[in-house]
Order: C-alpha cells, then sequence, then structure tokens
C-alpha cells in the first residue's frame, strides 16, 4: 500500500531480519528513549530473523498483525504492529510503532497507523485498537490524536522502557467510528 513519499506499508515476510537488523541498528539512538533496554544481539539479523518467526507465528494463528514500512530503496524504514488480538465480546488489539529518524514529521507514520487501522476494521474485524504512549511522546501522541484516537486514561509505571518503569498515556480508536483520515 502506498503511503507517499516513497514509502510502502507492506506485511512482515519471511527473510524480512537482515534488513530489520539494519533498519533498528541505523535508528538505535532514536529509538532508544522509547523502547525497552536492547541487548547487542537484538541488532543482529540472526535475532531479526527469529523475531520475524515469532511474528509470523503469530500472524498465523490470529493473535498479531505484522507490518513494516519500506522505502524506494527497499530499506525497512519503520514497523507497524497489532498485539494481543482478542476476540469473543472484545474484538480489540494493541497498537505499536516506530518509523526512521529520517522520516519523522511528514505524516509517513500517521498514514500508516490509519491504514493499519481500516486492515484492522475491515480485514481482521477488528472493533477497538489501543495504544499506549510515553507520557513525554507528544510526537506519537500527535500521529494517534490526527487519525481518530481518543485518551482514556493514565496508567502508572505501564512499561519498562529505557530501563524504567514509566507511565503511559493510553488512547483507544472505535474503529466503526474514526474516520479515516491519515493521509
Amino acid at each position: 500500500m502506498d503511503l507517499g513519499d516513497g514509502i510502502l506499508l507492506r506485511p512482515l515476510l519471511p527473510g524480512d531480519g537482515a534488513e530489520l537488523a539494519a533498519a533498528y541498528t541505523r535508528n538505535r539512538a532514536h529509538l532508544a528513549p522509547w523502547e525497552p533496554l536492547r541487548t547487542a544481539e537484538f541488532f543482529t539479523t540472526a535475532r531479526q530473523d527469529e523475531f520475524v518467526r515469532e511474528s509470523l507465528r503469530g500472524v498465523h494463528e490470529g493473535r498479531t498483525a505484522a507490518y513494516v514500512l519500506e522505502d524506494a530503496d527497499d530499506r525497512i524504514v519503520g514497523r507497524v504492529n497489532l498485539s494481543d488480538i482478542v476476540r469473543g465480546a472484545f474484538w480489540s488489539a494493541h497498537l505499536g510503532y516506530w518509523i526512521d529518524k529520517d522520516l519523522t514529521g511528514r505524516g509517513v507514520m500517521r498514514a500508516a497507523v490509519s491504514a493499519v487501522c481500516a486492515l484492522a476494521r475491515d480485514d481482521l474485524g477488528l472493533h477497538r485498537v489501543q495504544a499506549a504512549t510515553l507520557v513525554n511522546n507528544e510526537a506519537s501522541q500527535r500521529v494517534l490524536r490526527a487519525i481518530g484516537f481518543t485518551e482514556i486514561g493514565h496508567a502508572a509505571r505501564y512499561l519498562r522502557i529505557a530501563g524504567e518503569w514509566q507511565d503511559h498515556l493510553l488512547f483507544q480508536r472505535i474503529l466503526e467510528d474514526a474516520p479515516d483520515s491519515g493521509s
């Protein structure tokens, strides 16, 4: 799916490990404040190959949906994931995403998250997507608010990020209600 700015959104594929390792290595400092502490092994092709296999197993089992952003040079420049997909009475998932340091502020992630929400609604039949951001991650909050997510709460010491238990703001989007305005 074309997101503009020469960026495509596509499903995660077997064999993406090397490109993911390169993308994470290239963005190591950029992502460090927003992610769990990473060991040196995390940035290797071997470990990313394992993560790809694990993710694709989750996709096959209906627990996750995994996408990458790819530039015109076939480099992976971001990820968007739906995890913890729950059916039954809930029909919901958690959203996670990141983008290459050189693409921030261009609206690419807004378009990618909007597209994934449309896929969650139309292809997966989900009702709701929720997301959490660090309290000080204003850029991520702008992405979510721009495409119809609403803030639903504050979670104290929600996730261990950058080595510390950190507070997060919680957001949700009811997929039938929110406009697809991510472009």
